[in-house]
């Protein structure tokens, strides 16, 4: 007996084939699994520090693929993976993120052309993603979601030999990518000595077991669209400081429109809710739609020119429980107001607005670490950090509406180097990314920009200095662990020095100092502490004058960063 996914073997029905249909069922499961899941991802971080983001990078990063694959009426497998793609690429934030975004990458340049996926085809597409990852790694490291992708590939590879049910080849893939997870600490004795498996390979992990659900009917999530956190949506995408520039004129649909609907109540109930009509209308009165429901709740954001209309629908299928419209040209209006005063720094003599020859990113969290920044030659903020990464569509668009002729990004993260390097390779000018891994190193890098160099005489010096300065932190840890041979007990403060845990205590003031005393060394001269939101000016003097104890000749200072999780970001030099 004939299927569409094949035949019938022992009244089974063996899925011989993957559709557009089946294909999009996979994706957007896959998206709503990491967004169901993505507080435990978080929850692998190595450190116990409360800004692990890999599971909301990852859900992020899913999301914006979806979207795209989503948005795509071909009914070709291969169009919707080259769509996934360039989601995935346009929304990957963190490492992570962007290691998802290079494995689905090579996933579709297996596919290309492919109006559906035999099992062959599946797996070969699957590792070719595998590859990709690999090469997209310039150090690849065992013990992450780089090994759980090879060996689940590896494991498509073998199954895929004896039969062409796709369905029995996922279950193999899916087991393979267990194992390979469950063995991460093995190959990483961080992860062992901290007592948890790899958080990107768990994601991947996921991703996976979607995959198998939607393919046999057994989805175990809502697989509704983007199916993310739609604040820390609406946040990444809509408000990012670097956006300062942007003429308001060029706001395509003005009113940022958001409702949350009580489903099946109020008067003016005409009709049932159905998911795609209620999304099929709404996406036909403007762009960056997100619709979120259950069975009592639908929550929508949408930037429209008539957000009367999208109440009025709303209002058919339920009362409207909240109501929020926003006018972003006058909001873009403010935000140019706001940042007048860095506008005419760079002013002719006829008051004209000059673009700098070299635009200088940073990406920075707190106003009092944005205005230091600027303050050293920063022309362009990205508000982000650890604990919300910017995507590389973001670092892309500072770049490229900087109106500069060339460009240079300053990470300030480890964890946004990928994203940033991508967004130079796909930058419409020539951009060069200094990879700072702290606020400490950028400033130290700042120091060392010249406006009339070349880029690559900028980007050489200013990678040269990032080794003369050492970072510290000092956060709170969010559970009890052990790393580095140092017990650490939930709500207790630790200071972390250029990434590494070297002390905890219970008391804010003498984590700092055992900190600092660790960074201290023969050569030491300058020490900057920057206190966040969490600090205040007394307790910063208070550690100031502790540390000019220490050395009577060190040059202690002292400036409100307003930065969020740390209380203190300390630099020594």
């Amino acid at each position: 007996m004939k299927t569409k996914f094949g035949r019938r073997r022992n009244n089974i029905l063996a899925i011989t084939k993957i559709t557009n249909l089946e294909f999009g069922k996979m994706v957007q499961a896959a998206a709503a699994k990491l967004n169901q899941n993505a507080e435990f991802i978080n929850s692998l971080n190595v450190f116990p520090v409360p800004d692990g983001d890999t599971g909301t990078n990852m859900s992020m990063s899913m999301a914006s693929g979806a979207k795209y694959e989503r948005e795509d009426t071909s009914e070709n497998v291969g169009d919707l993976a080259n769509s996934l793609a360039k989601g995935l690429l346009m929304g990957a934030r963190g490492n992570s993120g962007v290691i998802l975004s290079q494995i689905f990458r090579g996933f579709a340049g297996g596919c290309k052309g492919k109006k559906d996926l035999s099992a062959q085809e599946f797996v070969d597409a699957y590792a070719n993603g595998a590859q990709t990852a690999y090469k997209a790694v310039m150090k690849p490291t065992e013990g992450t979601i780089l090994t759980v992708v090879r060996e689940s590939a590896q494991a498509g590879i073998d199954t895929v030999k004896t039969t062409n049910d796709i369905e029995k080849i996922l279950e193999e893939i899916c087991s393979a990518a267990d194992q390979a997870l469950q063995k991460t600490p093995d190959l990483l004795p961080v992860l062992k000595e901290v007592g948890v498996v790899d958080s990107g390979g768990q994601g991947l992990d996921y991703v996976l077991h979607a995959f198998l659900e939607a393919l046999t009917g057994k989805v175990t999530v809502e697989t509704k669209p983007d199916n993310a956190q739609m604040n820390e949506m609406i946040n990444a995408k809509h408000h990012q400081s670097a956006q300062g520039k942007l003429d308001p004129a060029d706001i395509k649909y003005g009113y940022c429109t958001q409702i949350m609907v009580r489903i099946g109540r109020g008067k003016q109930v005409t009709q049932k809710f159905d998911y795609d009509t209620f999304y099929n209308y709404l996406a036909k009165l403007g762009d960056s739609l997100l619709v979120i429901n259950d069975d009592e709740i639908v929550k929508v954001h949408v930037h429209t020119e008539h957000p009367g209309k999208v109440l009025s629908w709303g209002q058919q299928f339920g009362d409207l429980q909240t109501v929020k419209v926003d006018n972003m040209r006058w909001q873009q209006e403010q935000i140019m107001d706001e940042d007048e005063p860095s506008v005419a720094e760079n002013a002719d003599a006829d008051g004209e607005k000059e673009a700098p020859g070299t635009a200088v990113i940073a990406v920075a969290a707190g106003q009092g670490i944005s205005e230091l920044l600027k303050s050293l030659g920063v022309t362009h903020i990205i508000s982000g950090g650890q604990t919300m990464n910017p995507s590389i569509q973001d670092i892309a668009d500072a770049i490229n509406n900087s109106g500069a002729k060339q460009a240079l990004v300053l990470p300030d993260n480890g964890n946004i180097f990928m994203a940033a390097d991508q967004a130079k390779d796909i930058a419409e000018i020539p951009t060069a990314v200094v990879h700072t891994k702290t606020i400490p190193q950028a400033m130290t890098a700042l120091l060392e920009f010249n406006p009339d160099s070349t880029l690559d005489e900028n980007h050489t010096a200013m990678e040269d200095a990032l080794d003369t300065v050492k970072s510290g932190a000092v956060t709170t840890a969010v559970r009890d662990t052990t790393v580095n041979g140092i017990t650490i007990k939930k709500d207790d403060y630790i200071g972390i020095v250029d990434g590494d845990i070297v002390t905890t205590d219970s008391d804010l003031a003498t984590t700092a100092e055992a900190m600092v005393k660790k960074m201290l060394d023969e050569d030491s001269s300058v020490v900057t502490i920057y206190y966040g939101e969490d600090g205040n000016q007394d307790q910063a003097d208070q550690l100031q004058r502790a540390i000019e104890e220490m050395d009577d000749e060190l040059d202690v200072q002292v400036y409100e960063g307003d930065q969020p999780v740390y209380p203190y970001l300390i630099s020594v030099e």
